[in-house]
């Protein structure tokens, strides 16, 4: 019964989450949408709570920007945004969008995700990404812990040679990531390539290309004890 309730209510959270938040093109449908943004979204706790931080020259991570945000980023000089949680539909997007065409930045997508391997095609071309956005650029996703810190892990890796150890200093409960909840997935796929690499010379992008399997990174991690995550 709890189970079926719990479903219910999920299902209930869906339609509602999904039955506005899509237009911010008049004065009332801007109201509805960010009732939609702070509600389901959270924004109303990014105002005091960025989780910003310097990855790399010129290379900056953070939670999703609020506008009031977006505008003072202005004064790092920033070129592009690099959006972690893909392009939508709804007011997050929206509201992204219309921030960053106000402050001329460029808008860049690269969907990964945080409680599940992304495909290797999808690391790809947040690898593809990385050779050809315009610096500086901001990376987020949602909370500017999971997706956020497994990006700035592989940015170190492939664009700056950081040691794998360092990289996997971008996940860490500073920045509010649990390496022993679902997230700990990101954490996992970084251990993946480091037990496969051992200590030859084989780049993060080789192993995507060769030997990653996000069907074994699933299973292997949710067969990993959660004291060993």
């Amino acid at each position: 019964m709890a189970n079926a309730m719990q479903r219910k209510l999920k299902e209930w959270e869906v339609a509602l989450r999904t039955s506005f938040g899509d237009d911010i093109s008049t004065p009332k449908a801007r109201r509805l949408a960010l009732w939609h943004y702070h509600i389901f979204d959270h924004a109303f706790l990014r105002t005091p709570w960025t989780n910003f931080d310097t990855v790399a020259p010129g290379v900056y991570r953070s939670n999703q920007p609020t506008a009031g945000r977006f505008a003072r980023y202005r004064s790092l000089g920033l070129k592009s945004i690099l959006n972690l949680r893909g392009p939508s539909k709804y007011s997050p997007y929206l509201f992204e969008e219309e921030a960053c065409a106000q402050n001329g930045y460029e808008l860049v997508n690269a969907k990964i995700y945080a409680r599940k391997p992304a495909r290797a095609d999808e690391i790809l071309h947040l690898l593809d990404v990385f050779e050809r956005i315009e610096k500086p650029f901001l990376m987020h996703c949602k909370s500017g812990a999971d997706r956020a810190g497994f990006a700035a892990a592989l940015w170190l890796l492939e664009q700056e040679g950081a040691p794998l150890e360092v990289a996997q200093k971008q996940l860490a409960a500073r920045y509010a990531h649990l390496s022993w909840t679902k997230t700990g997935i990101v954490d996992h796929i970084l251990k993946l390539y480091g037990q496969d690499r051992g200590t030859g010379s084989l780049t993060f992008r080789a192993w995507v290309e060769t030997k990653y399997d996000p069907k074994y990174a699933a299973e292997s991690f949710a067969a990993t004890p959660l004291w060993k995550r």
